[in-house]
């Protein structure tokens, strides 16, 4: 028992100091919050590893799948002891004021009172009280990034695209459709309801290593309602981004994807690479969106937080030695933010780099 004891003495010291290196040497003692912070800015601005969500807010991520709502003006204080963040105690008195008001209907924010100089009675008044909406709470990521992507379809493969409506007409023989033109469509299924997205696909995602095909990114571009339903199906246009003509596909109206993300590693190891940089650039920043040749399939989710690498620089033998050639270790230097994931693809959102993020650079577990 006492070497048990004496084992445990041994071992906090270092648990402690686990925790309490992954604090930044320069971390400030709190933050207050203001409008555009994020969760991982605030992460960020205290820990090397933002992504480690649960340690950092004290998450137990089997119970709580979202982190706490933050708003401007909230003060964020590290405690150095434990390596966690929590909101100020002014703001937790606050919090449990309110709720304490709510299952009351009083507080102080919402009555006014007074006594009577010549009786016992206290007077109560109606008073405006402020709450604090969610909309104005502080967001995990950089959302306006991604919401683009988050409603659009973006990746279909070979088989999708063989069975998709196809246009196959046009009212008048047009060759260009704009808002309220008639297209007909081929293939149109009835018990998929009315409303309909255009696409045309574009680029072709292919893997770099096994050269096989992992789909086609399309481009969207517009909105169609199902005039009537037959053979060849009669639709309306109702929406142009794009030019819209014969040749193109038609998919269902996608649902927008959840907003709410907890940033997470993989349980797993990963080893994805960097396919496409959107806009089909060749090097791209911090808040680019990038395309990984990793999916569903390979056990990525929506929030995985994985590290970037840049090949190690291969260093030449000298002659005078006659030494070999070197390679130097792969160089981490940035995070992605996986949002939105496919059977074969991805797509991230980059997070942090201190170098350029260029096609075929390596995305891996952290």
């Amino acid at each position: 028992m006492r070497k048990i004891i004496s084992l445990i003495c041994v071992l906090m010291p270092i648990v402690t100091y686990a925790e309490s290196s992954d604090i930044r040497e320069n971390a400030p003692d709190h933050h207050v919050v203001v409008k555009g912070d994020t969760l991982w800015d605030i992460s960020a601005t205290f820990f090397k590893d933002p992504w480690k969500w649960q340690q950092i807010w004290g998450l137990n991520k089997d119970t709580i799948k979202d982190p706490h709502w933050i708003y401007p003006g909230d003060v964020v204080i590290l405690d150095r002891s434990t390596g966690t963040l929590h909101i100020g105690d002014n703001a937790q008195q606050s919090v449990a004021l309110d709720s304490n008001s709510i299952a009351q209907g009083l507080d102080h924010k919402s009555v006014s009172s007074s006594t009577d100089s010549n009786s016992n009675v206290i007077k109560l008044s109606p008073h405006p009280r402020e709450l604090s909406s969610d909309h104005n709470a502080i967001v995990a990521i950089p959302l306006n990034a991604i919401t683009p992507f988050l409603t659009k379809p973006l990746v279909v493969d070979d088989d999708n695209l063989s069975l998709a409506p196809a246009l196959v007409g046009t009212y008048e023989h047009r060759t260009l459709l704009g808002t309220n033109d008639i297209a007909y469509v081929s293939n149109m299924p009835s018990d998929k309801g009315t409303l309909w997205q255009v696409y045309r696909p574009g680029q072709t995602f292919i893997d770099p290593d096994s050269k096989e095909v992992l789909g086609h990114e399309v481009i969207y571009l517009g909105d169609a309602v199902v005039e009537k339903f037959a053979p060849i199906s009669e639709l309306r246009i109702t929406k142009v981004i794009s030019e819209i003509a014969k040749g193109d596909y038609f998919t269902q109206s996608t649902q927008a994807f959840t907003s709410s993300f907890e940033p997470h590693a993989p349980n797993s190891v990963i080893i994805a690479k960097i396919i496409s940089i959107y806009g089909g650039v060749d090097q791209a920043g911090q808040n680019a969106i990038i395309t990984i040749n990793k999916g569903t399939r390979d056990g990525l989710e929506n929030g995985h937080v994985l590290a970037l690498y840049q090949k190690g620089e291969l260093l030449k033998g000298g002659s005078f030695f006659k030494s070999s050639n070197i390679t130097l270790p792969n160089v981490r230097y940035g995070l992605i933010f996986v949002f939105r994931t496919f059977q074969k693809v991805s797509y991230a959102l980059v997070l942090q780099s201190r170098f350029p993020v260029q096609i075929l650079d390596t995305a891996q577990t952290p």
